[in-house]
């Protein structure tokens, strides 16, 4: 079933990026923000990165260096469908999943998923990057829906993008042989410069074009800011680095049929590299509690 209408289709392969409101139900968002308030309570007693090990043996949850028992830094869960019937209804079920079908389908793959948080006090960051130089396939129409699980502005660290710049070039993680995860220091000052802010209530959703440039500044408020994000692609897109975030779900079918055939698209493709912490924050320089003990 249609959930976008033409105007919003057009807006997306225009802009790289569209904002929808009331993205599931209020039972769904319910259930997703009870599951987050019980792994913030969780992460209390602990002082380094620890959960159920994802399929690739690294920590399912994540905190910053500031993280502490009175005030929680839990910023990452890897792939929460794999733990969370809740969170596997929404990845699998979620009018999200038909709006990227709207998008690249109708037939539509699962990649993987995260939480990513900042909760009050938290100094988590995002470099700005494009997802694709992270999960490069063998066709761009990979689509990024991050759910909004609390009300988000500018003050909680919302995300910041840079509409059209999935138009545009490729820009590389690396200085130098160093993966540093994020982009060049000039092109991020311009980037910057022309980024509008995606700010909503609880319940919207912003549906990202794999190559958008994107990226968010710490949390500046009382207020939590959590995304429930989720990648998918055209049942055609092959990835060509390994995943990530290893899940049993990857290469699910969410709607429509298996491609027999892979469509390629011409050009180079520069590899990542994968990490090996608990997540990609230890990347861009932001050390896990782990790390700093």
């Amino acid at each position: 079933m249609a959930r976008l209408t033409r105007a919003e289709i057009d807006a997306f392969w225009r802009d790289g990026y569209l904002m929808v409101e009331n993205a599931v139900s209020p039972a769904q968002l319910a259930a997703l923000r009870s599951e987050i308030a019980g792994w913030v309570e969780e992460s209390r007693a602990h002082t380094a990165p620890f959960g159920t090990p994802t399929i690739d043996g690294r920590p399912r949850f994540d905190m910053g260096a500031e993280h502490t028992a009175a005030r929680p830094a839990l910023r990452r869960i890897n792939n929460p469908s794999d733990i969370s019937e809740a969170y596997l209804d929404v990845m699998r079920n979620a009018a999200t999943v038909d709006m990227v079908a709207d998008l690249v389908g109708p037939d539509v793959k699962f990649h993987h998923c995260k939480i990513n948080l900042k909760l009050a006090g938290a100094r988590t960051e995002v470099a700005y990057h494009q997802d694709f130089a992270y999960t490069p396939h063998t066709n761009d129409d990979v689509v990024t829906a991050l759910l909004f699980l609390d009300d988000i502005d500018e003050d909680n660290g919302c995300l910041t993008v840079v509409p059209g710049s999935h138009r545009g070039p490729m820009h590389s993680l690396f200085e130098g042989e160093r993966f540093t995860g994020g982009v060049a220091a000039d092109e991020e000052r311009r980037a910057l410069a022309t980024s509008v802010s995606c700010v909503g209530k609880a319940g919207s959703v912003c549906l990202m074009h794999t190559r958008l440039l994107h990226g968010s500044a710490a949390n500046r408020s009382d207020a939590p800011r959590g995304l429930y994000i989720c990648v998918y692609s055209a049942a055609d897109a092959v990835p060509i680095a390994r995943n990530p975030m290893p899940s049993p779900n990857e290469g699910r079918i969410v709607r429509g049929h298996e491609a027999r055939f892979a469509r390629l698209k011409p050009g180079l493709i520069e590899l990542p590299k994968q990490p090996k912490s608990a997540s990609f924050f230890t990347v861009l320089g932001q050390e896990s509690k782990q790390a700093a003990e």
